[in-house]
């Protein structure tokens, strides 16, 4: 889960200014984390705990309420009850990442993906997207190769992925929908090199940059094995310790490199 986390570090400076180029500086002094990061934290957190995902999301949030959630999120993170709010926000897909290296079978992944995102993005398409985040995941931590996810995305959730970063990126712009978002960032790393070329694609389509490296930033950490040592160093830098213990335990608990 580490690799949605720094990518959403690397994209959180270009949110709300789009770049249509893969030829930028990783950090800023202004890098930070942000929603994304905290998010991801609490499902892992949920999963590490085995606690009720919508308990550990606003246990989190609430500690960290400046991350820059949706509006209508933070109406939820506040609420004193957990009703959900039939949102597509690609919210859901965003923090999934943790599910698909937690968890040991597709079908285990769907459900646990299922569960994470209906808390409070119980819309078909809020709930797809993260399925589709979470599975990608899974099977790229599996083995599969890039066309074979490709193909078992595309048939199980109906995304077109046949396009790639080049066709999209002159068009492409801001998009908080899992439809609008997560095809996109599944493409960024199916067209990808390596982690880093991948967290340069996303953030080349402009748009919902962070939001795009993170989604795109789980798949590809499954994927490659590693992250960059450099990249690992910076993100350091800017993380809470308790978000590195947590990170910590997760990783040691289940083997993820």
């Amino acid at each position: 889960m580490f690799g949605a986390i720094a990518r959403d570090v690397i994209g959180s400076v270009y949110e709300h200014r789009s770049i249509k180029t893969t030829d930028f500086p990783l950090f800023h002094n202004n890098s930070r984390f942000t929603d994304d990061t905290v998010l991801t934290i609490a499902i892992a957190d949920a999963i590490l705990n085995q606690t009720d995902y919508a308990k550990s999301l606003k246990f989190f949030g609430r500690k960290y309420p400046d991350a820059g959630y949706g509006s209508t999120f933070i109406e939820w993170l506040f609420e004193p009850e957990s009703k959900p709010y039939n949102s597509w926000g690609n919210g859901s897909a965003m923090r999934v990442s943790p599910v698909g290296f937690a968890f040991s079978t597709a079908e285990s992944v769907l459900s646990e993906a299922k569960k994470s995102a209906e808390v409070s993005h119980n819309h078909t398409e809020g709930i797809k997207g993260a399925q589709a985040t979470a599975l990608a995941v899974f099977l790229a931590r599996t083995g599969e190769s890039k066309e074979n996810i490709r193909k078992e995305i595309h048939e199980r959730f109906g995304y077109n992925l046949k396009r790639t970063i080049d066709d999209i990126r002159p068009n492409y712009r801001f998009d908080v929908s899992c439809q609008g978002s997560v095809p996109e960032a599944v493409i960024a790393f199916l067209d990808s090199a390596s982690y880093e070329d991948a967290v340069r694609k996303a953030v080349s389509l402009g748009g919902d940059s962070d939001t795009l490296a993170c989604i795109a930033g789980g798949i590809s950490q499954a994927f490659y094995k590693k992250i960059p040592t450099e990249i690992v160093m910076e993100v350091r830098k800017r993380l809470p310790q308790e978000f590195w213990e947590i990170i910590d335990k997760f990783n040691t608990k289940y083997m993820v490199s």
